[in-house]
């Protein structure tokens, strides 16, 4: 028996088994004793996770996958979660630190993204394969077209490298475009000196018109004529690593009470 990859879903089955080795030793295994990973499919990265000192749980969405995990890994008992990771609260089923790790999907992999970010007092390590492009633009720094929010979200709390490349031969069926596998690392503090609502706000509008400067982008906040002459204002998103976006957010919230 083996599960059709359905393209519905985004499916591309991993058949290189060193790279799934690989993949598995990513996790640094530090502060946590248990695993999640995303889209296990047939189990090809869940058979290396279940050989770490760690507890593997899973969470697939398609039941052919689960039917098939059921019959041939038995060490999961109990540890299958048949759902959808982006409707997932991590906290009804964990009450202590988990990692999380996958091959995602590409068409949902910035929306898992986001919800690790989410919940992020849960996830001190996020690891796994996206699509090259989007691996790349999460690990960049400012200054480049890559930088856009989800560097920004990303490294605001978690420590972000980028591993190594993927062909697309090594799956089936080969998508169009190459992987890169990344790991995210949470940092020791990881809440932000400024409201975070704000802050997400800030940087998602920013960036929604990256070709202006802040002073254009940012006018739905209602800046005072005061703050607008700030010379933060001259800059273009991309120029702006997390710390500048932490002191934009602080001078905008100040900037809204004193104005109220």
């Amino acid at each position: 028996m083996s599960v059709r990859p359905k393209k519905y879903l985004g499916q591309h089955f991993l058949t290189d088994l060193n790279i799934a080795q690989n993949i598995a030793d990513c996790l640094s295994e530090k502060d946590y004793s248990m695993v999640l990973e995303i889209g296990p499919g047939m189990g090809v990265l869940t058979q290396y996770l279940l050989k770490k000192p760690f507890t593997t749980h899973v969470i697939e969405i398609d039941t052919e996958s689960v039917d098939y995990l059921k019959n041939h890994f038995p060490d999961l008992e109990n540890r299958i979660i048949e759902g959808d990771f982006l409707k997932l609260k991590l906290g009804d089923f964990f009450k202590e630190q988990v990692a999380v790790i996958g091959n995602f999907p590409y068409n949902i992999s910035s929306q898992i993204l986001f919800r690790v970010i989410e919940e992020r007092h849960l996830v001190p390590e996020f690891a796994g394969m996206f699509q090259k492009e989007v691996a790349e633009r999460i690990c960049e720094k400012p200054g480049s077209k890559a930088y856009g929010i989800l560097s920004v979200l990303a490294q605001a709390f978690y420590d972000c490298e980028y591993l190594f490349n993927v062909s697309r031969f090594v799956f089936d069926p080969p998508p169009k475009v190459a992987s890169g596998v990344i790991r995210l690392t949470r940092k020791k503090d990881y809440s932000l000196p400024c409201d975070d609502a704000l802050f997400f706000r800030i940087v998602k509008t920013a960036f929604q018109q990256r070709r202006k400067t802040l002073r254009n982008s940012l006018k739905s906040f209602g800046l005072s004529a005061s703050l607008k002459e700030d010379s933060i204002f001259d800059e273009r998103p991309e120029r702006l690593g997390v710390a500048e976006f932490i002191l934009l957010t602080q001078k905008i919230a100040d900037d809204t009470l004193s104005t109220q």
